[in-house]
């Protein structure tokens, strides 16, 4: 990397690691010929949660690398590295270092992605007045401005009517004034189980550089106790590589996205999905450009429509969506629990030591790969923890840990609001609540497992079972009039009373076998 040099009244531009993006709005302020760019690995950012250790890797490596991709377009970069021993372990206590050792006046920082880092960044501000300016992160499609114009007055915020508006503002599959097709939302063709004979896709493994090599050693070192196997790893850390890995799906794993995104089957953790959420969300690819290639790919007749539709849904739809009700609803948002929940997060979320062979092959696999897809994430960990009333904000914590493509903006809606239904239906029609018949039905897990989905009640009987019909019958007062719960309500009504209690009781056996195990394990 270029040396900076020691010139007065420069601008120190702050570049994080989730905005490797080289149009950033910190960038394309700043003047390339002039101003020094500083990017600084700092133990605040690697430990503010007990991040998995792929993650902590895929991020180090991709900063210095892109930190090297500026410093070869002409930048000067100074990068300051974790084990620097002069690092003062915050962002904040580093551009304080540069702007100094630069002779620097003032720092240009785009908007981080989460309100803990805004606060930081704010109170720095207000500091050193006239020192920092703060500037919008324009990488996503809806502002934050814009999403609070949608919501305001509103009363139901859906995501649906939200992105029905971001394909008429972006014009994806849209034929004149309609949707591609005939229909904004293909869902309902997303949701063919697994068969016995599929071919199966893989995303793209990129290879260790020197550079990630360094880093893998230096992760092994320093966050030996955190969650999560190092190695193999094998994610993209460039611009080139994540594009290469994204093109490999438009192949290989787009056309028969559509059908099969909502399916699960064991040791097959990846299907035909695209495995690109933790390049987007650093900035490596481009949420539009990625959207504008698969209509591509449908419009030359290569995928079908749901196929198509299902993936831009995920970018325009949810991701937008989401970013937008984290900034909507500020900091208090995380300490939402509708249902009250305080049961602690089971240790087998971290082990995968359960005899539940779909939890435990979600969660062996998040271990191993810091990656599951989004129904693995709502349908069976986090439907077990919303069925077995654990803690939301344990839960959003260990989402945020473990998976490499999570950040707060992006993954604490997703908990709080989706999976746990914890804001109340702000976000959800209902709570994402299932019985065993639906893992059943998308996946091969209960057929090795150690209970029998087909047991409602008794010692073999499938937990989710129970505990499915106990959820209901103790949120009653919450959830009756819900009217897309109806139905549920009145086949439990027309349950045997014998059946009913058994049912509680099966419920409260195993609860109280993981409170049980929470007590041995703080012991």
């Amino acid at each position: 990397m270029k040396e900076a040099r020691n010139k007065p009244g420069r601008r120190l531009t702050l570049v994080l690691g989730d905005q490797l993006s080289p149009d950033i709005s910190s960038l394309a302020l700043a003047d390339r010929d002039r101003d020094v760019v500083l990017m600084a690995e700092v133990a605040d950012e690697t430990g503010y949660v007990h991040h998995h250790k792929k993650k902590i890797a895929f991020i180090l490596s991709a900063m210095r690398h892109f930190a090297s991709e500026l410093a070869e377009d002409g930048w000067t970069v100074d990068y300051v590295r974790l084990d620097d021993p002069d690092n003062t372990g915050s962002l904040t206590g580093e551009v304080t270092r540069a702007l100094e050792r630069h002779d620097c006046d003032r720092v240009t920082i785009t908007e981080s992605g989460e309100w803990r880092l805004l606060r930081a960044f704010e109170a720095f501000a207000a500091e050193n007045v006239g020192t920092v300016e703060l500037l919008p992160d324009d990488r996503f499609l809806c502002s934050r401005k814009a999403f609070a114009d949608w919501a305001s007055g509103r009363k139901q915020l859906r995501m649906e009517n939200f992105y029905r508006e971001m394909r008429r503002k972006t014009g994806l599959i849209i034929d004149g004034d309609e949707p591609a097709g005939g229909c904004w939302n293909y869902d309902r063709e997303n949701r063919k189980p697994p068969d016995a004979d599929l071919e199966l896709s893989a995303p793209r493994r990129a290879r260790p550089d020197d550079v990630t090599k360094e880093v893998l050693t230096l992760v092994a070192d320093w966050f030996d106790n955190h969650f999560g196997t190092l190695e193999p790893f094998w994610f993209a850390v460039t611009r080139d590589k994540a594009e290469a890995a994204f093109s490999r799906f438009l192949d290989e794993g787009l056309p028969s996205f559509g059908d099969y995104q909502d399916a699960m089957v064991a040791d097959e953790p990846f299907l035909f999905h695209a495995v690109i959420g933790l390049y987007l969300n650093v900035g490596l690819l481009d949420p539009l450009d990625v959207c504008k290639r698969v209509e591509a790919r449908y419009r030359d007749g290569d995928v079908p429509v749901n196929a198509a539709e299902g993936f831009i849904r995920q970018i325009i739809g949810w991701r937008e969506y989401v970013r937008g009700i984290y900034w909507l609803q500020g900091t208090e948002y995380v300490d939402e629990n509708f249902f009250g929940h305080t049961r602690p997060l089971p240790e087998f979320y971290w082990t995968g030591d359960t005899d539940m062979a779909c939890l435990r092959a979600c969660l062996t696999q998040t271990r191993d790969e810091a990656y599951a897809h989004h129904i693995q994430r709502l349908m069976v960990t986090g439907n077990f923890a919303m069925l077995a009333g654990i803690d939301p904000r344990q839960v959003h914590e260990w989402y945020l840990s473990v998976y490499a493509d999570a950040f707060e903006w992006v993954e604490l809606p997703n908990t709080l609001g989706m999976s746990q239904f914890a804001d109340g239906g702000l976000l959800a029609s209902k709570p994402y609540a299932a019985s065993g018949n639906y893992i059943n039905k998308m996946s091969d897990y209960c057929r090795n497992c150690r209970y029998k989905v087909a047991d409602k009640t008794g010692p073999d009987a499938c937990p989710f079972n129970y505990l499915y019909w106990d959820f209901l019958a103790r949120n009653r007062s919450r959830l009756e009039h819900n009217p897309r719960l109806g139905r549920a309500y009145a086949t439990w009504d027309r349950f045997e009373e014998t059946r009913r209690q058994a049912t509680r009781d099966d419920a409260r056996d195993f609860l109280d076998g993981l409170e049980r195990s929470a007590g041995r394990d703080a012991a």
